[in-house]
This record gives C-alpha cells, structure tokens and sequence, in this order.
C-alpha cells in the first residue's frame, strides 16, 4: 500500500486556502487524493483556492487528472484558483488532460425521452427523408430500365422468368382464392339489397364493375406487396448484410442492373396478368351466388356481366395494376438496398416495404379515380 502523499491545508486570512502538496502525485495516490476535492470544498468552504507544488517531485497522469478536477471543481463554485511552484516539465503534463474528455455525458448514460413535439419533428425529418430516398432511387431504377431496353441481350432473362414463377405462378392460388371469396361475399350481401327491388341480374353489373375497375388490381396488388415486396426487400436486405452487393460493385457490376431490374421487369410483366385472373375468380364466387341463390342461369349471369364492363374498364384496371407493380418492386428493392446492420434491419426493410407499398397503392388508385374521373 503506498504511503499516504503528505498534503497541508492553510487558511490565510478569510476564506483565504493555500493546498500545500509534497512528494509524488501518481497513479498509487490518486485514491487518496480524489475524496480530497470534497473534504476541501465541504468542510473548509474557500473563497479562493492556491495550490504550493514546490515540494512535488514526481507528477503523471493521475496526477495531473486529481489537480484538473480540483480546478474544475473550483470553478464551477466560483472559487478563483491558482498554482504556483511547479516547473515547466510538470506543468506540461497538465495540458495532457483533455478536459473535454472530463465533461463530455457517459456512454452508458441513459438517454433524455424525446416530447411530442421533437417526436414530430424527428418523424418529419424522417418522412422527407425518406421521399427524397425514394424518388432518388426511382430516377436511377428508370435510367436502368431504359439502359436495359436498349440492351435486352444484357438483361438476365433467367431471373425474370424466376421472379415471374415466384410473383406470378406461386402467387396465384391465394389470388385466386381471395378473389373468388371476395366475389362470393360482394355478390351475397348486394343481393340481400337488390332482392327487394327485383333486381337479382344487376348482382352480376356489380361484382364485374367493381373488380374489374377498382377491387382487383387493388386486392391483387396487396396481395403481392405481402408476399413478393417483402420477399424482394429481404432478399437484397440480406446480401447487403452479407455485403454481397459490395462484392458486385467491387467486381464491377452494377447492383441496380443486376437485382432490381430483373424484380422489377417480372413484376410488370406478372401482376396484371393476376389481376385478370383475380377478377375472373371473382365473377365465378359472384356466379355461384347468382345461380344458386338467386335462380340466375348461367347464360344470363354471363351476358350481364359483359353487357356491365367496357374496354375502358378493363384498360384502366390493367393500367392501374402495372403502376401498382412499378411501385410494390421499386419499393421492395429500395428497402433491401437501404439495410444497414444485421438480421433486424432485414426484418424492419421488409415490414417497412409492405407498409410503404400498400400505402402508396392506395394514393396511386386515389390519383387515377381522380384523373379517370374527367377523361372518361
């Protein structure tokens, strides 16, 4: 155990304390000089505060780290401090400590809840952010695609064929069986109005108009926003967690080029062939109910189905399915790209994919009821 660092306290005059230290201030005697600052402060109470290191002969770190808390201590009390008696060669490791350092708030320390109004403000910043994020990556997806139009030999066409089977084929069952339901409800629950008034055969005009112009692309591109959005966003998530998409950018391929274009391509491509096959699931859930509870024929309820929808119908809901398939890809990819850490930042990109998609479903299909609504 090192012996204690001999140490003196005067008082001159009032409030008036000169600290007079001796032998060696280290690393061995820091302990016991710390509770020092505050007997110093708490018993004695000084006005003003000097420090006599004459009789210092050895000084390090912990030395100097005991005398700069001391005189920060002094300060923020208003104390003026002062010391004299050391030499130029001790009085240079003074200026070793970086009182920033000292100051500075732990890492450990626990963090200062945010209120309402810097929570708004931090989810603004995020918002814009994130808009700018998306319409970045949105010019550069477009400026690929079109590059890839002028070169389809460069384009892998194996991946889009994959990425069509995976959207289209393996996506259709739960399309089909959506829809079909959907069809069946629509046409039951209109019917117990309709009935009322004879009008059994327009249950057939309302689950074609309805599917065909809004409910099918929307339905369907939920339905893929769930399952190949998400899909999309994990899949580029995880090679950017891997760093796999740095390992193509070093081997000089572009990771645009080579994983969002095909998605994206066999997306196009894929969704609005669903969208006719959900609203055609559709009519026949709508058939069974006009045939069976209705005493509709199979003849008539067909008839007014076709009499009911128009090509102009029908271009709008494909119209509408191809925008919605641009958007559910695009964000899919753009979230996978953005992952940053490890396996819960793939898992908040793909949750974030399928919100984003389905909202932006929503206001595109807003924007064409507006548009539809004065070219018509």
């Amino acid at each position: 155990m090192p012996d204690p660092i001999p140490y003196e306290i005067t008082m001159q005059g009032s409030g008036n304390i000169t600290l007079v230290l001796s032998g060696r201030l280290d690393l061995d005697r820091f302990g016991i000089l710390s509770p020092l600052i505050n007997d110093l402060f708490g018993s004695y109470k000084p006005l003003k505060l000097n420090v006599d290191m004459t009789g210092i002969e050895y000084i390090d770190s912990s030395g100097a780290l005991f005398i700069v808390k001391l005189e920060d201590e002094a300060l923020a009390r208003n104390v003026p401090f002062s010391i004299h008696g050391l030499s130029k060669e001790k009085m240079g490791i003074l200026g070793l400590i970086d009182r920033q350092a000292l100051t500075a708030p732990s890492l450990a320390a626990k963090e200062r809840s945010l209120n309402i109004v810097e929570q708004l403000g931090n989810a603004s910043i995020k918002a814009i952010q994130d808009i700018y994020d998306i319409i970045s990556f949105s010019g550069e997806l477009v400026y690929e695609l079109i590059h890839s139009s002028m070169h389809m030999r460069k384009v892998r066409w194996g991946d889009v064929v994959s990425y069509m089977k995976k959207v289209g084929v393996d996506g259709l069952p739960i399309v089909g069986l959506i829809s079909f339901l959907l069809g069946l409800i629509m046409a039951f629950m209109s019917s117990l109005q309709l009935k009322q008034f004879g009008a059994n055969i327009y249950v057939a005009s309302l689950v074609a108009v309805a599917m065909i112009r809004e409910l099918g692309p929307i339905m369907t591109a939920i339905i893929v926003a769930g399952r190949s959005g998400s899909a999309f966003a994990a899949e580029i998530g995880t090679m950017k967690v891997n760093e796999e998409v740095d390992a193509l950018a070093t081997m000089g391929f572009s990771p645009m080029r080579f994983l969002a274009v095909p998605k994206v391509i066999a997306s196009l491509l894929t969704v609005p062939v669903l969208t006719v096959f959900a609203s055609i699931f559709a009519i026949m859930g709508g058939l069974i109910v006009g045939v069976v509870g209705l005493n509709l024929t199979i003849f008539t309820y067909i008839q007014q189905t076709m009499k009911a929808i128009s090509i102009f119908d029908v271009i709008s809901g494909l119209a509408k399915s191809f925008v919605f398939a641009a958007a559910i890809s695009a964000i899919g990819c753009q979230r996978g790209f953005k992952v940053r850490g490890g396996a819960e930042a793939v898992g908040n990109a793909t949750t974030s994919a399928v919100v984003t998609s389905i909202f932006l479903i929503i206001v595109i299909d807003s924007t064409f009821a507006i548009i539809l609504h004065y070219v018509r």
